[in-house]
């Protein structure tokens, strides 16, 4: 009888911890973090997809039809202004030329005893101006041959960097036929295409600064490029299927490292007044949107769908939806649903962004 007591005393004094320890943890409440958002001058970095083109990039193409008898240069070789490069089999049209010089030869002479002779009234002026006609058009004829023969060495019309031969040494080549290209990567054209709303903000800003925009260049191998670029021309038309328009930037290139073909991404930096700066660990998602929780009067949270204007480290920059008095929950968004009630913490926003990377002035 003893014993069952005991037993009951025990269970009894368990029954009571347990509930007193419940009951605790129903008093325990969480302490939420809470802020605001920002408003403060800060910049943006917008990249875009770039591609790189020389300022000079042409084509070698043969004049004339025949054998390539000569290679003076090799790929990937720079070349000088001037410099033979190629010498298309130059035979046919030595014969031409000096076909073209004896014919000339003859009608010199033609010409002189005819005006000799027209000198002593033995023959019309007529006939002195068909003799003359003739000689002129035999010296014609050995001007087009000679340009004929030039035809079959090609030079280098710039200093710039070869390319691929398209040709081999021996090949029957024909007229207009592809030998390379040349590329003159002392200064290189990069392209790149703006959104229509952005491409306006472009143009408001540098109107309002009358000064050219510069930009940055981050190559392929995600370094960036040592030189700074202007951009000088914008193309006329929207792409009506994109909504975009071309910018094309101009940078320097003087150890040639950037060529005719690369890709690489323009970076583009945009000042922003009074943007409304908040951490993006402030924000969670649903169906592609972005939501943050307001606290009203009552402390309680309320879900508010928000528009982002740019994305940087850390941190957005809102275009709608909240603004700088709102209180807005910081941390413990997981722990929390629509409409709950909290206690919380207020921290001040200046503390808050400067322990996150802000890019602000």
């Amino acid at each position: 009888m003893k014993l069952k007591f005991i037993a009951l005393s025990i269970s009894a004094l368990y029954l009571y911890a347990s509930c007193t320890s419940k009951e605790g943890e129903k008093k325990e409440v969480t302490n939420f973090q809470v802020t605001s958002p920002l408003k403060h001058d800060t910049t943006i970095i917008r990249e875009y997809v770039c591609q790189i083109r020389s300022i000079s990039h042409i084509e070698l193409r043969a004049l004339e039809r025949g054998y390539l008898q000569k290679i003076f240069v090799d790929e990937g070789q720079m070349v000088r202004k001037g410099q033979a490069m190629f010498e298309i089999m130059p035979l046919l049209y030595n014969a031409e030329l000096q076909k073209a010089e004896a014919e000339a030869n003859f009608a010199e002479i033609e010409y002189l005893t005819t005006k000799q002779l027209h000198d002593k009234n033995v023959v019309s002026p007529n006939e002195l101006a068909l003799a003359k006609a003739k000689f002129n058009k035999a010296k014609a004829e050995v001007s087009l041959a000679k340009v004929h023969l030039g035809f079959t060495k090609i030079k280098a019309p710039f200093d710039g960097l070869m390319d691929r031969f398209q040709v081999r040494l021996g090949s029957l080549v024909n007229e207009g036929d592809l030998l390379t290209t040349l590329s003159d990567n002392r200064q290189v054209w990069v392209y790149f295409n703006v959104p229509e709303a952005e491409y306006l903000d472009y143009k408001a800003d540098m109107k309002s600064t009358d000064a050219m925009m510069k930009v940055k260049l981050r190559m392929a191998n995600n370094k960036m490029f040592d030189q700074i670029g202007i951009v000088k021309t914008i193309e006329a038309d929207f792409n009506n299927e994109t909504g975009n328009i071309a910018f094309r930037a101009t940078f320097e290139n003087p150890k040639a490292l950037l060529r005719h073909g690369e890709t690489g991404n323009i970076l583009v930096t945009v000042p922003l007044k009074n943007a409304i700066i908040i951490p993006q660990k402030a924000t969670f998602e649903v169906l592609d949107k972005k939501y943050v929780y307001v606290l009203d009067k009552n402390n309680v949270l309320h879900a508010r769908k928000i528009t982002i204007a740019a994305d940087m480290t850390d941190l957005y920059v809102v275009k709608s939806g909240i603004k700088p008095t709102d209180k807005i929950l910081l941390e413990g968004i997981r722990k929390v649903s629509e409409n709950d009630k909290i206690v919380y913490t207020y921290k001040d926003p200046k503390k808050v962004l400067k322990q996150l990377k802000i890019h602000a002035e």
